[in-house]
Order: C-alpha cells, then structure tokens, then sequence
C-alpha cells in the first residue's frame, strides 16, 4: 500500500511510519517539523529505509492539494497532525483552533477533492467527553472509578467539549465522521486514551507517562497536577499502531465509524501508581511536588474497547508494566536526545 502520514515524524506518525517501512509499503510523510523532536524522529525513519518527506503544514490548504495531486495513488491517510496540549489550546485557542479544526478540514477537503479515494485514519481524543461531571466517582484504594461504567465509557456516551482544545478535535471529530456520511469518504475515528511508547518527546503538558519516565531517567523533580489518584487507562504504540491496521483491513465494517481506544479497564494505572513503577526501575525515590489541577481534567477516564473487538478483533496485548518497562529502557539508552531537545 501507499500510505501518506500526516505528521508522521510526531510520536504516534513515526510509529506508524517505521511499521509501514517494516512492512516494506510505500511511506510519504507530511509535517511541519514544528514539535521537539520531530526532526531526530524523521533522520530516524530516513536510516530505517525508503521513505518521502515534504515539509507541510495542515493549515495549508494548497500544500496539502499539491501532495495528492503530486501522488495520486494513495490508499490509505493517517491524519496525526495536531495542538495536543489542553494548556496550550487555553493560552492560545486561535492557533489551537486552526491546527485541530481548520486543519482537519482542510485534509478532509484535499481527501474530497483527490483523484482517488482513499482511507483515513483520524486520531481523535477522550476530550471530547468533556469533564463528566455527571459521572458518579468513587475512591477505592488511593485510586479514583468509575462507580457505575465498571467496563469503561462507551462510543455512545454524549460528548460535551471542554477547552479550546476538546472543542477544537471535537469539531475535527464530527467533521471526520460526517464527511463519511455526505461524501462517502471512507473514515475511521478513533477517541484515544493515554497513548504511550517509544520516541515519544513528552512535555510537562502533554504525554504524561513519557514525561513522568524522562525526568526520572534524569533525576529531576516532577509535578502532580491534582492529587495523583487521577486514574487513565494505558495503551502503549504498538496496540495501537495494531488497532488502525486492523481497522483497514476490516474498513467495510469500520467505514465511517468511531472507536474508543485506549488501554481499557484491565490495563489502568494512576499517576501514583507509574511513579511507584518507575520507583522501581530506577531504584530511587523520585522527587515529586503538588500543584492545582488543570482545567478539564478528568479525575478518571477508561475506555470501554468491547466496540473494537466485536467489530474488527482487536484487543490491547502490552500490560502497563510492560509498556512502562519497554519506555524507560528506550528513554535510559536515548538520554542524549532529551537533552538535545531542551527536555
């Protein structure tokens, strides 16, 4: 296949562009090398084998048609590209708003208007939940629940913006899901929880389990917003890079559809809970301080993943311990790119 990977040097667009080149398909990578990271992530990709670049941004309506009409074969679009901080989006909710919302657009647009018809992949988020305030929350072991979704929330729960940023990939959202329904494009939509993983450059706002795994690699302090019972169900790259493959083989079924994503009930874990496994792996205390919590955030969200596996077989296979382990050797023999990124 002919894959083109919207921000694909970002985290999850590397992961799924060294997969593609594994698999030996043809790999054209779109970005705008604008987050930490990215640049070492694409001369990455470039040493593992064959691989386009063209230097994009999503607000770009015109660079995004040249693409497609310079590669009128595509088969199948990761649309990865996004502001992916809630902190960002409230302190800048007009550029957040023009990479999430205008930016999708215009990549469905493109899609539209291209030569062929190929499949997206659209990486949404459990944000468009909003806070759940309604949702009864229960502490249980030093851990916040769920006291009435012991499976985790389902496709159907309503959605209800909250921030810049959940309005911006909520509008995104719904945009993808109704350009299936009016043009026929054949899209997949997947809400994401926690992803995690390799090569992922976290920052104090965004990508908590990589930061969390950096700065105890490093030995610096860490701050808890909130007060570290706050609960996220994990899902390391490599289940989901599986879920979006799987998706396409399966697309009659999935066209159109959306998906929660995310680690589901088995495979949870609190931020007091990570810290204590990087305890573990370090062999030291970790310094850690409280600050006030941040608008938006969830004290608890865990996927329900039964729509997934009913409809194209997938499952998560890499327990948080696992995952955890595998993200602190990658981060312990990479040391130097954290710092050479200014992390």
């Amino acid at each position: 296949m002919k894959a083109l990977v919207i921000g694909g040097a970002g985290f999850i667009g590397c992961n799924i562009s060294k997969r593609l080149i594994d698999q030996e398909d043809e790999v054209l990578i779109f970005d705008n090398l604008s987050r930490k990271g990215t640049r070492s992530n694409l001369r990455w990709l470039q040493s593992a084998g064959p691989v386009r670049f063209v230097e994009g941004d999503i607000r770009d309506f015109g660079a995004l048609q040249e693409t497609f009409h310079a590669h009128p074969d595509i088969d199948v679009v990761y649309h990865m590209a996004a502001q992916v901080a809630v902190t960002t989006s409230v302190t800048n909710p007009r550029e957040d708003f023009e990479i999430n919302a205008l930016g999708t657009f215009n990549v469905l647009e493109a899609i539209r208007l291209a030569e062929t018809d190929p499949i997206l992949i659209f990486a949404s988020t459990n944000k468009v939940y909003g806070g759940m305030e309604d949702v009864e929350i229960v502490e249980k072991d030093g851990r916040y629940a769920y006291r009435d979704f012991p499976g985790g929330i389902p496709e159907d729960r309503f959605l209800d913006f909250h921030s810049p940023y959940g309005c911006s990939k909520g509008a995104a959202d719904q945009y993808v899901r109704d350009y299936a329904r009016i043009y026929g494009l054949k899209t997949v939509t997947f809400r994401q929880s926690c992803i995690y993983g390799y090569r992922q450059f976290g920052i104090e706002d965004q990508g908590w389990v990589a930061w969390f795994t950096i700065q105890a690699v490093l030995d610096r302090p860490i701050s808890i917003y909130g007060d570290g019972k706050q609960v996220r169900d994990m899902l390391f790259v490599d289940d989901l890079v599986d879920a979006y493959q799987m998706a396409i083989q399966a697309i009659e079924t999935t066209s159109g559809k959306i998906y929660n994503l995310g680690g589901g009930p088995k495979n949870k874990m609190c931020l007091h809970d990570l810290l204590a496994a990087l305890e573990g792996l370090t062999g030291r205390k970790l310094r850690y301080a409280y600050d006030d919590w941040r608008p938006g955030d969830q004290p608890v969200f865990v996927c329900n993943v039964e729509k997934a596996k009913q409809e194209f077989g997938w499952e998560p296979r890499i327990a948080p311990a696992k995952g955890v382990k595998r993200l602190y050797e990658w981060v312990s023999k990479n040391t130097e790119l954290f710092l050479q990124e200014g992390l």
